[in-house]
């Protein structure tokens, strides 16, 4: 009896150990005899209904079993625009630096430029004001300068790119919070009774950001931080300045 069972026991064993492997021998990688044009188009259906990360893995696969070739390397480019539709800017901005790193010369690197400096720039700060309260110039400029500086690379080098007039579109907008940003300090010195430090920090803004709105924020800030340092004459001098601005309005 104890036989019998022991062979029962072994029997039934053997019964799941092959139903195991043969439900995994039916488990097959639908995508194992997939092109590379294959895999491009299923990327692409899947960013069209907004599924960056399957997107993401048909890219990968892509590269890995074909990674020479046209749609290697727009798969590699495309990669970044994923990244930063999917509001993932440090990785967008990984993927473009590695795309150029990569292909200088393709024909769509100026793309891989462009797409940079929009990573690294707030494209909704009045959504983040309007829920905050909180100007962007006050918050820390770092990404704004990392984004002029992207921008302005690409508008050295390619200065026939299609993206040039939007990247000058922001670059300005940039350099106006910048120097808000800067103005937010020197106001921030007056309040201290640091007056030269803000008067300083005002005439930064007037040599480095002229032609922009800050300006004559700055000129009102050195006119208050002289006459608090009694430096008449200085304050005098920035008197006319700011009314020949004025004027020139």
């Amino acid at each position: 009896m104890q036989k019998y069972i022991r062979n029962l026991k072994a029997i039934l064993l053997s019964l799941v150990i092959a139903s195991t492997f043969g439900c995994a021998s039916i488990e097959t990688d639908e995508t194992a005899d997939w092109n590379a044009r294959q895999f491009y188009q299923q990327a692409q259906e899947a960013i069209k209904i907004g599924d960056f990360e399957s997107a993401i893995d048909y890219f990968s696969k892509l590269e890995a079993r074909f990674p020479y070739g046209h749609y290697a390397q727009q798969a590699q480019l495309e990669t970044a625009y994923i990244h930063y539709k999917a509001e993932e800017p440090d990785a967008a901005i990984a993927a473009a630096d590695r795309f150029i790193k990569l292909h200088p010369l393709h024909k769509s690197v100026d793309y891989a430029y462009y797409l940079r400096g929009l990573a690294s720039y707030n494209l909704v700060p009045d959504t983040f004001e309007r829920w905050t309260g909180q100007d962007r110039s006050e918050r820390d400029p770092q990404r704004a300068r990392e984004s002029f500086n992207y921008f302005r690379v690409l508008v050295t080098r390619f200065p026939e790119t299609k993206y040039r007039a939007e990247a000058i579109k922001r670059m300005q907008s940039l350099r106006n919070s910048l120097a808000k940003h800067e103005i937010h300090v020197a106001k921030y010195y007056l309040r201290r009774g640091t007056h030269l430090a803000a008067a300083n920090r005002a005439k930064y803004v007037i040599e480095n950001y002229p032609k922009t709105p800050a300006v004559t924020d700055a000129l009102k800030v050195m006119i208050e931080a002289y006459r608090q340092l009694k430096l008449d004459d200085l304050a005098n001098d920035a008197e006319e300045v700011l009314k020949l601005n004025q004027t020139e309005k």
